[in-house]
């Protein structure tokens, strides 16, 4: 599902306008955007967390030759699903 069928999903399930579940999934995901930008981690109760892991430097490969390159240290994003999430799919 991509952010424009899960628009159309709200919407309908909701009894929403297209326009206002668009508004809505928007905000949503800006939200939980800016909260992993500041570090902050994002519960959501039953479906799952949102955090931000630091990485190690490391080495890596190049897909297109093959040879190793170094990688960077970096910020990742980590979902961790709920679970009554995780109940739901089993």
């Amino acid at each position: 599902m991509n952010k424009e069928q899960l628009i159309e999903e709200v919407a309908k399930s909701g009894g929403f306008s297209k326009k206002n579940a668009e508004k809505a999934v928007t905000h949503v995901l800006d939200s939980i955007f800016e909260a992993l930008k500041q570090g902050k981690e994002v519960q959501l109760v039953g479906f799952g967390r949102f955090d931000v892991r630091n990485r190690e430097a490391r080495l890596g490969k190049s897909r297109k030759t093959g040879e190793e390159v170094q990688l960077p240290a970096g910020k990742v994003p980590i979902f961790t699903a709920g679970i009554t999430l995780k109940k739901a799919l089993n």
